[in-house]
């Protein structure tokens, strides 16, 4: 397979701006997470006194030493709780990923109690709800380790009431699939979040902390008058003992963990396979972090990055000269066989045709397909809708749609307009869908849409016999700073338009956990039943 030669110029002054202006961008995302970490960490000293890990070394203990672990949606809900992004604590209230555990690959969702108690976040419903639909569609065991106060009554509303019954009905569709759910009860599990607990099929509670019940204490009495306290009505003991919801009763954190981990190297379960043998890239990923022009509106070359993952550098290019701006091709990374598809400049007829035919032979030859999204959209013109681009878009959106393939989008650049769904952005379900600190999705430019809208109130002004330029220029500048700020990957990836943002020198590595996720699932034969495993 012929390898690319990179062309980059890393001594230059504008590799050197893009480099420092990823550098920063990053530096952003990671001062995000950092805040819910040292949020979370505050509570350090209360857990202790109670006898209790902190949520991040509950994970830590669970997790097989040394083996990957893939965080996921690490900015969800970032500026929900507040405006100012940089007080604002993300995460919807879950620390979540796949990794392995006992040698068995699984979704792991751990509620972060050291934060409001653990309370579900309106974001955090939605980020369990994407666990659990790439939980199902991957094929892998879900592991949650629970401890929180439920939903915030302060902050209620009734459209998370009902959504999230959505949580439940998935934890029972993940055992009627044959995915086993492991539920560690760290503390609280109550009203609503009792069923958290109580839709598992393995239940590990811990003595003296461990508190499942459909009303507390304070709850009780105001329905019923009854007074009681929370072990008599949840606590480890009795549930293990007399009601039968727990399974294993926990000494304390660690002997919870320990049991966790033997539940599933006790189950009949595919293990990692031999590792597999790959050349290493010729290019540094190092250079991907001066690739991306600061400024989106300058061309690059996407096969620079394609020569930065890809094993040996190694790619073989389809139909390579024919509707070029749109670079498919085939590679292989860390052994797994991809097809990929990007774009050096919007998509025409011809590199719409191309990508259907392109996707539909990987679908033919059961090839993942990897999506290096850098797109402003399909070409448009009166040239362009007679050569019928309405038509061959519409054709690569429906085999974008139909692939029986796993597809993985990456947001390395733009994503705008039509161009996101025909590289299969979120809205088109890829099995996982991440992007760079840089990325930046809209409709159109903010420029562009705010010339439009210019032009729009122009004629009307001038249709009433009045031109007002300040009133168009004041509406110019607001529609590009709202623009600005729903397109930046802060806003996109708090609100779960994505899986998480990456560091451009991790993208082969993310990548190659993603595919393996991917094969094993395809490979994997769970055995679904009629129903979801209840409790005795």
């Amino acid at each position: 397979m012929p390898f690319l030669e990179s062309r980059l110029h890393t001594a230059g002054d504008a590799y050197q701006a893009n480099r420092a202006s990823m550098l920063s961008l990053l530096d952003q995302v990671r001062s995000h997470e950092a805040r819910a970490v040292a949020a979370s960490s505050a509570s350090a000293e209360r857990f202790a006194k109670r006898g209790q890990l902190l949520p991040r070394e509950r994970l830590a203990l669970l997790l097989d030493t040394g083996a990957p672990f893939l965080p996921l949606a690490t900015l969800a809900g970032l500026g929900q709780d507040n405006p100012d992004l940089s007080k604002s604590v993300p995460g919807g209230g879950l620390i979540a990923g796949i990794g392995r555990v006992a040698g068995v690959r699984c979704m792991i969702s751990a509620s972060d109690s050291g934060i409001d108690a653990g309370a579900l976040q309106p974001m955090g419903l939605d980020k369990q709800l994407r666990l659990h639909e790439i939980a199902l569609e991957n094929k892998l065991p879900f592991i949650q380790l629970v401890e929180s106060a439920g939903a915030n009554l302060m902050q209620y509303r009734v459209q998370d009431f009902v959504r999230g019954g959505n949580i439940f009905r998935n934890l029972a569709r993940l055992s009627a699939a044959g995915l086993p759910v492991v539920t560690v009860t760290h503390g609280s599990s109550t009203a609503g979040g009792a069923y958290q607990t109580g839709l598992s099929d393995y239940i590990v509670m811990v003595r003296d902390r461990t508190r499942a019940f459909l009303a507390g204490p304070p709850l009780l009495k105001a329905a019923t008058g009854e007074i009681a306290t929370e072990e008599e009505l949840g606590g480890a003991v009795m549930h293990t003992h007399i009601s039968g919801l727990g399974d294993y009763l926990a000494e304390d954190d660690r002997d919870a963990l320990r049991i966790a981990r033997a539940i599933l190297g006790g189950i009949d379960w595919a293990r990692d396979e031999a590792p597999r043998t790959f050349a290493p890239p010729r290019h540094d990923a190092e250079e991907l972090m001066g690739l991306m022009p600061a400024d989106g509106r300058r061309p690059v070359d996407m096969r620079e990055v394609i020569a930065r993952i890809a094993d040996g550098s190694e790619f073989l290019a389809f139909s390579e000269h024919y509707g070029s701006a749109t670079v498919c091709g085939h590679i292989r990374l860390e052994g797994h066989a991809v097809g990929i598809i990007t774009n050096n400049g919007p998509i025409d007829s011809d590199g719409a045709t191309k990508a259907t035919h392109f996707i539909q032979a990987c679908c033919q030859s059961r090839t993942p397909i990897v999506y290096l999204q850098n797109i402003t959209g399909y070409m448009v013109g009166r040239t362009h809708e007679e050569a019928g681009i309405i038509k061959h878009g519409a054709k690569m959106i429906q085999a974008v749609t139909s692939a029986n393939v796993p597809q993985i989008t990456l947001h390395c650049g733009a994503s705008y307009g039509a161009g996101n769904y025909g590289m299969c952005g979120r809205g088109f379900a890829p099995r996982f869908c991440f992007s760079w600190p840089n990325a930046r999705t809209a409709v159109m430019g903010g420029e562009q849409a705010a010339q439009t809208m210019a032009i729009v109130m122009e004629a009307g002004m001038a249709r009433k016999g009045a031109v007002d330029r300040e009133k168009i220029d004041a509406m110019q500048r607001q529609i590009v700073e709202r623009f600005e700020r729903q397109m930046s990957v802060f806003t996109t990836s708090a609100l779960l338009l994505d899986d998480g943002v990456i560091d451009p020198r991790d993208t082969r590595a993310v990548l190659a956990e993603a595919l393996s996720i991917c094969r094993d699932a395809e490979a994997r034969a769970p055995q679904p039943m009629q129903f979801s495993v209840a409790r005795p």
